[in-house]
C-alpha cells in the first residue's frame, strides 16, 4: 500500500478531540489564553479528569493537590498544561490495533518522551514540544497495523517494533517507514512543521542539511531507551552511544551516560499511557 493510500481513509483513523487540536495549533500561535484555555478544558469531562489526575501526580510533586483545570494552569504552567492534554489525546485515540501490543507501544514512547524532554534542556531545546515530539515518534506504526495488519504481522515477525533494524525492514517491504507516516500524520493534524521534520528524520539526523536539533534530541531518546530495554551494561552503552548526533547537540559523554534512566525520567506518569 501506497503512503498516501493509507490515509484514504480518515474515518479509520482517530480523530482528535477539538480542544486537543487548538492546543496542536497553539505551538505556532499565541492567540489562546489561558482564560479561554479553562473553560473548554473543563467541559471535557474526560480530557479534564485525566489532566487533573496527572498533575497530582509524583512527576510533578506540586506542593499542594491540584483540584481544578485553573489550578492546573496556574501551578503547572500553559506548557506543561498543555504537553498533558495533548498526550492524553494522542494515547487514547487509537484503542484497538491489530497486532500491536499497545501497553507496551506507549510505555516505550512515555520513555522516549521523559528523556527527549531531559535532552531537550540540556542542549536548550523545547523540552515540551520535544516530549510531545517524543510520545507521537511511533505513531506511524499505529497508523501502518490500522490500515495493513496482515501485512505489518508479516514485519512483525521479522524484526520486533522497537528494533533499530525495523526502518530497514519496512523501507524494503513498503517503500517507506513508520517515521515517514508519522510525519505525514504530524501535518495532517496541523502540528508545527518542526513536529513532522524531527519524526521523519530521527533515525538518520546527520542527512539533514541542515541538522534539526529535535531530530537529534529524538535519537538519542530512542537509543537511551533501547539501552533499557535490552539491559546493556554501561561498556554497551559507551560503546554504541551516537557520538556524532551527540556532538551536533553539544552534548559530551560523561553527561550522557550519567542521566538518569529512561524509567526514571517519566516515574509518575505511568497513568499517562494506561490503555
Amino acid at each position: 500500500m501506497r503512503l498516501e493510500s493509507l490515509f484514504d481513509h480518515p474515518q479509520s483513523l482517530p480523530s482528535v478531540p477539538r480542544i486537543v487540536q487548538e492546543l496542536i495549533e497553539s505551538f505556532d500561535s499565541e492567540l489562546i489564553s489561558f482564560k479561554e484555555l479553562a473553560p473548554k478544558l473543563a467541559s471535557d469531562p474526560v480530557l479534564s479528569a485525566r489532566l487533573l489526575r496527572l498533575a497530582n501526580s509524583a512527576y510533578y510533586h506540586v506542593s499542594r493537590p491540584i483540584g481544578t483545570v485553573d489550578d492546573a494552569l496556574t501551578m503547572l504552567g500553559f506548557g506543561a498544561v498543555r504537553t498533558l492534554v495533548i498526550s492524553s489525546g494522542l494515547t487514547h485515540g487509537f484503542r484497538n490495533v491489530p497486532g500491536l501490543d499497545l501497553h507496551r507501544f506507549w510505555r516505550f514512547s512515555l520513555k522516549v518522551a521523559g528523556v527527549s524532554r531531559t535532552l531537550a534542556k540540556m542542549s536548550q531545546q523545547n523540552a515540551e514540544v520535544a516530549f510531545t515530539v517524543g510520545l507521537m515518534h511511533s505513531i506511524g506504526q499505529l497508523v501502518m497495523h490500522t490500515r495493513m495488519p496482515e501485512q505489518m504481522q508479516q514485519v512483525a515477525r521479522l524484526v520486533d517494533a522497537f528494533d533499530a533494524m525495523r526502518f530497514d525492514v519496512e523501507r524494503r517491504t513498503f517503500g517507506y517507514t513508520y517515521a515517514d507516516v508519522g510525519a505525514e500524520l504530524a501535518k495532517r493534524w496541523r502540528f508545527p512543521p518542526g513536529f513532522a521534520a524531527a519524526i521523519a528524520g530521527f533515525a538518520d539526523p546527520l542527512a539533514l542539511d541542515p541538522f534539526e536539533p529535535m531530530a537529534g534530541v529524538l535519537h538519542l531518546a530512542v537509543w537511551r531507551t533501547r539501552v533499557e530495554e535490552q539491559a546493556l551494561s554501561n561498556e554497551d552503552m559507551a560503546a554504541g552511544l551516537p557520538g556524532f548526533v551527540a556532538d551536533q547537540l553539544h552534548l559530551g559523554m560523561d553527561e550522557l551516560m550519567a542521566m538518569p534512566t529512561p524509567s526514571a525520567l517519566c516515574e509518575g506518569l505511568e497513568t499517562l499511557v494506561d490503555c
